[in-house]
């Protein structure tokens, strides 16, 4: 018998559970306080992180195809964990949460409009800013639990956008040549505007992880080409 086309996708994400698992949370009472500009970073991205994911489970439930609505509610649970090991890392560092953000409030007021394709296409806007923000985190915080977290989250976005990649990469398909150009062209585009708004608030946290606000911005958009191409 032949694999489904997310077959392996839930399979991938059964695996890192069970990994998780068995590698249990990074020790907390290690946790330092964070740099001023590292903590409203990480509380930023955490209220990002920790939306429920019911909008895009209902969306991908009604698609019709059962196994990717499974993979979708295993990927919106990691994301839910990502949120509760941002929450913790702040906690060990003596830092609340916060309860909102206009940034978030944003995507997810554009997410909920719009149909599942669309909504991929900006959740994945998302996606890849965030695989350069926690590498900067995992590569440039001062202490080691920070790098560790910013860490586990980052291994799970790096699947996490080849997993979106195939699901629009099919979404896409029907579209003619010149459509899935200019669908992807203009998703790069958007993609630039948020990274720089992106680094335009979280300016100070990143000079302190050693990453300017131009090269920031800059590696996203670099990045972006690869996942374009996928995409189309």
């Amino acid at each position: 018998m032949g694999t489904t086309a997310y077959e392996h996708w839930i399979r991938d994400f059964e695996a890192a559970r069970r990994k998780r698992a068995e590698r249990g949370d990074p020790e907390w009472r290690t946790g330092v306080p964070l740099h001023p500009a590292i903590r409203r970073s990480v509380q930023r991205f955490q209220v990002g992180e920790d939306g429920d994911g019911a909008e895009l489970i209902t969306k991908a439930e009604a698609a019709g195809d059962a196994e990717y609505a499974s993979a979708v509610r295993m990927f919106v649970a990691e994301e839910r964990n990502h949120a509760r090991l941002l929450a913790l890392l702040l906690a060990s560092g003596g830092a609340p949460v916060i309860a909102s953000h206009w940034s978030d409030r944003v995507f997810v007021t554009l997410r909920r409009a719009l149909g599942l394709r669309l909504e991929l296409l900006v959740l994945m806007i998302a996606e890849v800013v965030a695989l350069r923000y926690y590498r900067a985190l995992r590569d440039g915080a001062d202490d080691a639990l920070t790098r560790e977290v910013a860490g586990r989250i980052l291994a799970d976005e790096e699947r996490h956008v080849p997993f979106h990649c195939h699901r629009l990469r099919r979404a896409l398909r029907p579209l003619p040549p010149p459509v899935r150009v200019l669908v992807t062209s203009g998703w790069r585009a958007a993609l630039a505007a948020v990274a720089l708004v992106v680094a335009v608030d979280h300016g100070p946290a990143l000079r302190r992880l050693g990453v300017g606000r131009g090269r920031f911005v800059a590696e996203v958009v670099r990045s972006s080409g690869p996942v374009a191409a996928t995409m189309r």
